[in-house]
């Protein structure tokens, strides 16, 4: 017997990766694995190259040899947020209800083995599962006081100013969402999703989670920058500027939500 009913539920991996040629062959490695643990899944990596000099996606096509790959490229260096962007817009027409979506780093701050563990929460019903270092069993190891000061000052942005209460973690990139959730979201903020380039793009996506009433779940995560090869692109004050700015969209993204 065939049909839509009995099809494989799809997991897409999305990564934005600029200049991560160094880390890339421990990257598909944790993927490898990943993709095992999740055998009842089809499962795709879609590669963000957000202008990349380093030859990452070449390099990345060459690692991925037994792994389902798609590469989306941006001639330019955009930002994480268009990054992630670009990869909404490319599973809008592919992603059903029923598929996962994670997101995470390419520098290997995101611990591949949690997806696994994200995959089962999933099947409580929660809209999206969210990696936490701020969970009694996280950590952050080897990270610099005024990236670790960053966080804080994110965490405590938004739970005063932009009505989000109850989450640990608000500006990772570590999450699994449902695929219905990721429609909803389309439904009300457009393919994209994100309009923020920057890595406060995390933040703008939780603030319309909130709007939108859904459920979010979080696991403990432990987050150890030693296993970064390199330099975080993050820059400090541009994402403080990033974070404030989206105090003056929250209004129009209720609304939206309440239509």
């Amino acid at each position: 017997m065939t049909g839509a009913s009995n099809a494989r539920r799809s997991l897409y991996v999305v990564v934005p990766v600029f200049n991560e040629a160094p880390n890339l062959t421990r990257l598909f490695e944790g993927l490898r694995a990943a993709a095992h643990e999740a055998a009842n899944f089809d499962v795709t990596v879609v590669l963000v190259d957000d202008g990349s000099t380093d030859g990452t996606p070449e390099l990345a096509r060459q690692l991925s040899t037994d792994i389902e790959l798609t590469v989306l490229t941006h001639e330019r260096n955009r930002g994480p947020g268009h990054a992630f962007g670009t990869a909404f817009a490319h599973l809008a027409p592919r992603v059903r209800s029923d598929d996962l979506v994670v997101t995470m780093e390419g520098d290997n701050t995101s611990r591949t083995e949690l997806i696994a563990a994200m995959l089962r929460r999933s099947e409580e019903g929660h809209d999206a599962v969210f990696a936490s270092p701020y969970m009694y069993g996280g950590a952050i190891l080897h990270t610099r006081a005024t990236r670790v000061l960053l966080s804080h000052v994110a965490n405590t942005i938004v739970k005063e100013f932009y009505g989000v209460r109850g989450l640990l973690t608000v500006s990772s990139f570590f999450r699994l969402y449902r695929g219905e959730t990721l429609r909803r979201l389309q439904e009300r903020y457009g393919e994209r999703i994100v309009e923020r380039d920057g890595f406060e793009s995390m933040v703008e996506v939780v603030m319309k989670m909130v709007y939108l009433r859904m459920s979010i779940s979080e696991l403990p995560m432990v987050l150890d920058a030693s296993r970064r090869a390199g330099r975080s692109k993050l820059n400090t004050r541009r994402t403080i500027l990033g974070y404030l700015a989206l105090l003056g969209r929250k209004r129009e993204w209720q609304e939206r939500a309440a239509e």
